[in-house]
């Protein structure tokens, strides 16, 4: 018997990219004005800026010639930068424990069914909304030596003699945080009344069935489920402490003697009153990779968390 062999099937050619749809290329259009507007205030300055940072350019006009890293040199060994630095660093330390810590206690209160909740989350956000130079304004009123209402408390407490509140070395940081817990503390709040409330009611449920108090579910159930919360307002808050500028500007212009001067504030006086534009630039790359870091650390410690 004659076998029929088995037709050989040839190899299916390889398929041509499809197309891309219409509607796709329509919609990418719609990008193109945030692209534009990305790259004109955002991706060139940074551009221009790291290419003013090797030069000796100045606001007068003149100067602009390449010099290479001489501007960080001079940065790494300016005991005012360095002064700078620690300033923004103490001030990022003393304001950022109690932005969280007291906006959890503000958060956890308001969870709590206390009746009139909305007063105490229209108080507890409202100052939030105030702007940099009303807070200002209205704390260093405040922070008057004498007829302030900060020296008017200590009066009634018993503690006798003028307070410089803003123009003591060793008290106008700590009154410049004070402002600043008391100003930005409402979006911290908002963020863990939210996270709160996507807490699943039958844990609580579950847990007092087994006997947990209040304390106790607070302790084993809402701060853990708070945690991813706590770690993004942290970073978030730390962010933010490094780059203060305006409150500390508005009220003491970096005074007394340096005493409150951020790094910020020490690239503006660079810039702007010292004219040096190079040396200023450089100074804000050297910051902004501190920053970066600061959050690639964060970013880092979050995924393997996770």
């Amino acid at each position: 018997m004659t076998r029929t062999a088995a037709p050989v099937t040839a190899a299916p050619a390889t398929s041509a990219p499809a197309p891309t749809p219409p509607r796709v290329r329509s919609a990418a259009w719609f990008t193109v004005p945030f692209l534009l507007a990305y790259g004109l205030f955002f991706a060139w300055p940074a551009v221009y800026g790291l290419w003013t940072s090797f030069t000796d350019a100045n606001l007068t006009g003149h100067g602009g010639a390449f010099i290479g890293f001489a501007n960080y040199a001079e940065a790494f060994t300016d005991p005012d930068m360095w002064s700078a630095l620690g300033n923004t660093l103490f001030f990022t330390v003393i304001t950022t424990v109690p932005l969280v810590v007291v906006a959890l206690i503000m958060a956890l209160l308001v969870a709590t069914g206390l009746p009139g909740q909305w007063i105490y989350r229209l108080s507890f956000f409202a100052p939030y909304l105030l702007a940099s130079a009303v807070v200002a304004a209205l704390w260093f009123w405040i922070y008057q030596p004498s007829g302030g209402l900060a020296t008017a408390v200590f009066t009634g407490l018993g503690v006798t003699g003028e307070i410089g509140w803003l123009t003591d070395a060793d008290v106008a940081m700590w009154s410049i945080a004070i402002t600043t817990v008391w100003w930005t503390v409402g979006f911290n709040f908002l963020l863990y009344l939210a996270a709160i409330q996507t807490i699943p009611d039958h844990l609580y449920e579950a847990a007092a069935l087994d006997g947990a108090g209040a304390l106790r579910r607070t302790w084993s159930i809402t701060l853990p489920m708070l945690s991813r919360t706590t770690g993004l307002i942290v970073l978030l808050q730390v962010l933010a402490s490094l780059k203060v500028f305006d409150q500390i500007y508005l009220m003491t212009s970096g005074g007394p003697d340096g005493a409150t001067r951020s790094t910020i504030e020490y690239v503006y006086d660079t810039a702007f009153t010292g004219y040096r534009l190079g040396h200023a630039a450089g100074v804000s790359v050297i910051f902004f990779a501190l920053i970066i870091l600061v959050s690639l650390v964060r970013t880092l410690r979050t995924s393997r968390e996770g």
